[in-house]
């Protein structure tokens, strides 16, 4: 009864100055609603950093005007990187929230608990962040697309660079017994060829339930091996950099660009134990100075420090949550008034060398119809103790280039 009657005051003394009733009492344009779910807490807790960097882009864009008119109400909720309560999550946001999409959800195992259900009712899964080869699925699965480069293109890289410059390697593999983990080893073997059997002398995997992986790697460095490929997650990767630290095994060693956050992994595993690690990267590094004047770099810089000040400047998932928004608003404003799941898709699907502020040179953004693979170019990088220095040549999916 209180708030009737202030709105009544307020709504008198609006007239009182001469706003037309008709405009007093319009309603704003309904909000555009997107879902997420997101490990806030759990093993891949350190990732969150990305969430927090697309709500707070998200919260920019609506203070200049939303897209088309229309704010965005983005609604986000805590899976624990655990597929059972990704599923629940995953329902409410679409059975309760009536969200138009999901999008950026993280995770090889979490976004395959509900890969089917979003399909069956045509709602889109967009811009996950996973690179399991999978989801470049057009016909089986039309409703789903990943964002970031593909785990098995990763691998494919990975054994490129053993080949050409690690003679005599001998490789031991320490990966997450999951999707993720598993399609990022068919990427290594398929590079590796008819050799991989000869150079791959351990494979040790983990569960995202052990506490740590410290065993793992103490058997692989009793088996000699002279380079690791580390494909694991936040906690765990620190994990095992600190543990190959401390027992004095320096092999070659390998990190998904996943796992390579210096904010969140490389400084509590330690950025002396750090040094000589060997990454791919598809976005700018904010803690490269060769960056410091570009404009791209300034605004996303300018981003950070007024819309998420409490988030790491020196951490790439922020860079990766900006550039993902980018990308969902790129396709939103394609859509105009047509805010349907079907033209979200259709927009989503004829992407065509969208090139963002802050990708590395050379990288763009390609989709169609028939190529679900959005992101298709690599690049090395090696960590000197401070930052990622890149080297070498720019890597294309299915070719050496």
């Amino acid at each position: 009864m209180l708030k009737q009657k202030m709105a009544l005051i307020v709504a008198a003394f609006m007239l009182a100055l001469g706003v037309p009733a008709a405009a007093l009492w319009a309603q704003a344009p309904a909000p555009i609603k997107i879902g997420n779910t997101a490990p806030y807490s759990g093993p891949a807790s350190g990732i969150s950093a990305v969430y927090r960097a697309l709500a707070a882009y998200f919260h920019m864009v609506n203070d200049h005007g939303g897209v088309s008119g229309r704010k965005i109400e983005f609604i986000s909720y805590d899976d624990g990187y655990s597929p059972p309560r990704t599923v629940a999550m995953t329902r409410r946001l679409v059975e309760q929230d009536h969200v138009l999409f999901v999008a950026a959800s993280l995770g090889t195992p979490t976004n395959t608990a509900v890969w089917k259900y979003l399909n069956d009712r045509h709602v889109p899964q967009l811009f996950i962040i996973s690179g399991d080869p999978k989801w470049d699925d057009p016909k089986g699965h039309p409703w789903t697309m990943a964002w970031i480069p593909t785990y098995q293109m990763e691998g494919e890289v990975f054994a490129r660079y053993i080949l050409e410059k690690v003679p005599n390697a001998k490789v031991g593999v320490l990966y997450q017994n999951d999707d993720y983990g598993r399609a990022c080893l068919v990427g290594l073997k398929r590079g590796l060829g008819k050799q991989a059997a000869k150079l791959i002398v351990m494979e040790q995997s983990y569960e995202t339930t052990e506490p740590t992986v410290e065993s793992q790697i103490v058997n692989l460095h009793n088996s000699g091996a002279n380079v690791l490929f580390d494909v694991t997650v936040t906690k765990y990767t620190a994990q095992a950099i600190r543990k190959a630290y401390e027992l004095d095994w320096h092999p070659i060693h390998l990190l998904p660009s996943i796992g390579s956050s210096i904010g969140t992994v490389l400084k509590p595993a330690g950025l002396k134990a750090s040094t000589g690690l060997i990454t791919t990267q598809f976005v700018k590094d904010p803690d490269d100075p060769h960056w410091r004047n570009d404009p791209g770099y300034k605004n996303w810089l300018a981003f950070m420090r007024k819309y998420d000040p409490a988030g790491d400047v020196h951490d790439q998932y922020n860079v990766w949550g900006y550039s993902v928004g980018q990308t969902i608003v790129h396709v939103l404003g394609r859509c105009g008034n047509d805010l349907t799941p079907a033209n979200v898709m259709r927009q989503a699907e004829r992407i065509n060398h969208l090139r963002l502020p802050m990708l590395l040179p050379g990288v763009t953004l390609n989709t169609s119809p028939h190529d679900f693979h959005l992101i298709k170019q690599l690049r090395l990088a090696r960590f000197d103790g401070e930052r990622w220095v890149q080297f070498g040549k720019l890597y294309t999916a299915g070719s050496s280039r």
